[in-house]
């Protein structure tokens, strides 16, 4: 297919004009690279003479969920140290005569565990760490595992709190060694991020405290409460190394995750429930399984698209949380640009 790149930057600049985002950067490629990116936009309003870059730093919100979630999950299920449909209180001491103790790691991942739907971990748990763990494995079930799909972001919390366990290391330090390093992610690093970097930052929200838009701090506040390192979000990325970790899912190697975790993950997994989800994937809306184009999204304005059936992967990644919280403005320029990126 040939790659109409004309309405693609219009599509984006039009989003500039629009003020969906102060700016954008994007990228199509496939198992050998980059076929195709662009730059649109400021970095920040408040500096007009500053162009979004190529090589600006975004926080990738919920894309933490997966290039440090899944991720690792998945190098820990091909190495033999978790299976998807085991009990967690079979082998989880933590949640051992707890409510979580039935639930599954593959019941976590596509989003039919039955968790709380709460999120608010300040209120619920207070601003221990210690506290927050302990609140979180030991809540009660919202409803019985496997009756639905709800994304709650516990989650990739409580996965990313299984990971440690399995392996004995935090998570940012678990990401790094198992799925960042090996892949070349040079960049991408739980926050915050340190002062050389913070100039190449997308600022997202303003702070009420500072007065000031967030740059290189973790907008999403249980990231922020928890040192920046979690779950649910807290990760700071580029357009590059993003691109490397979709390559790898096209082409795989003997580094991070193979291609069994990739294929299992990429395909319906809640049966005759709805929303469809494969684990933590799940297909881009306005497509069908024969179009096999699955998304995940990131609450700053961020996104992410593989499809092995056309060998093609996409990223948008857009500060769109410095202008408002409300989803509705992005999302037919990511419904546009899916559709350019793989029509």
């Amino acid at each position: 297919m040939t790659l109409d790149i004309p309405r693609i930057e219009q599509l984006l600049q039009d989003g500039v004009r629009d003020r969906v985002y102060p700016g954008a950067v994007w990228a199509v490629g496939n198992a050998e690279g980059t076929t195709a990116s662009g730059a649109v936009g400021l970095l920040d309003p408040a500096a007009p003479d500053e162009p979004m870059r190529l090589d600006t730093v975004f926080d990738i919100a919920s894309l933490t969920k997966i290039v440090a979630v899944w991720s690792v999950i998945g190098t820990l299920v091909e190495e033999g140290k978790l299976q998807l449909h085991t009990p967690l209180g079979t082998f989880w001491p933590e949640v051992t005569n707890h409510p979580l103790a039935q639930v599954t790691t593959h019941e976590l991942l596509t989003h039919t565990a039955g968790l709380p739907l709460r999120a608010n971990l300040k209120n619920l748990y207070g601003t221990d760490p210690q506290d927050i763990r302990d609140g979180v494995l030991r809540e009660a079930l919202h409803r019985a595992p496997n009756k639905a799909v709800e994304y709650t972001d516990r989650a990739a919390l409580i996965l990313g709190y299984l990971s440690e366990y399995l392996d004995g290391q935090p998570l940012d330090l678990l990401a790094a060694s198992r799925v960042w390093e090996p892949l070349g992610m040079t960049e991408t690093r739980f926050g915050p991020r340190p002062a050389d970097m913070v100039a190449r930052c997308a600022p997202t929200e303003l702070d009420e405290e500072t007065g000031t838009h967030l740059k290189g701090t973790a907008h999403d506040f249980s990231a922020r409460l928890l040192s920046g390192t979690c779950g649910i979000a807290g990760t700071f990325s580029t357009l590059a190394d993003l691109s490397r970790f979709l390559r790898h899912m096209l082409a795989p190697t003997q580094a991070a995750f193979g291609p069994t975790w990739i294929a299992d993950s990429l395909r319906i997994r809640t049966g005759e429930l709805t929303p469809a989800r494969g684990l933590f994937w799940h297909p881009a809306p306005g497509t069908d399984l024969r179009e096999d184009v699955w998304v995940h999204y990131g609450f700053t304005g961020t996104g992410m698209w593989i499809s092995p059936k056309q060998e093609r992967w996409a990223v948008l990644l857009t500060n769109k949380l410095y202008f408002t919280r409300d989803r509705e403005p992005l999302t037919g320029v990511r419904n546009t640009f899916r559709a350019a990126a793989f029509s």
